[in-house]
């Protein structure tokens, strides 16, 4: 199982960015496919997850109301809206996927990773 970020830059604040998660490998339903985000000096912290069976979306309180993740079962593809950025969104933004239904928030519970993608916000 391999997954490919892309999508970050450099944005005003204010501003969107769509992040893409690619899935290749192995595939199936029961699995929940998340955002994290690490900023310098700071653990990763959970973003955003959606669970493949259903489309359940869970997000950090942080990005409520101003991220939207959705899913592409067919381009096994995940993405990852994000609209009214603010100076403090800016960190690197890795997907992680793991086996089983349930969207948990703890990165440790995820078994595969992408390589991560830069999300800068100025002020």
């Amino acid at each position: 199982v391999q997954l490919q970020a892309s999508g970050g830059g450099l944005v005003q604040a204010g501003g969107s960015l769509r992040l893409s998660c690619v899935h290749s490998g192995r595939t199936s339903n029961d699995a929940a496919t998340a955002w994290f985000r690490q900023a310098p000096g700071k653990e990763r912290e959970f973003v955003a997850g959606v669970r493949w069976s259903g489309g359940n979306q869970y997000y950090a309180d942080t990005v409520k109301g101003r991220f939207t993740i959705s899913k592409v079962s067919a381009k096994n593809t995940v993405y990852l809206q994000m609209n009214s950025l603010k100076p403090e969104d800016t960190a690197v933004y890795y997907c992680a996927l793991r086996w089983g239904s349930t969207v948990h928030r703890t990165p440790q519970l995820y078994s595969y990773w992408g390589q991560g993608t830069l999300v800068t916000v100025s002020s």
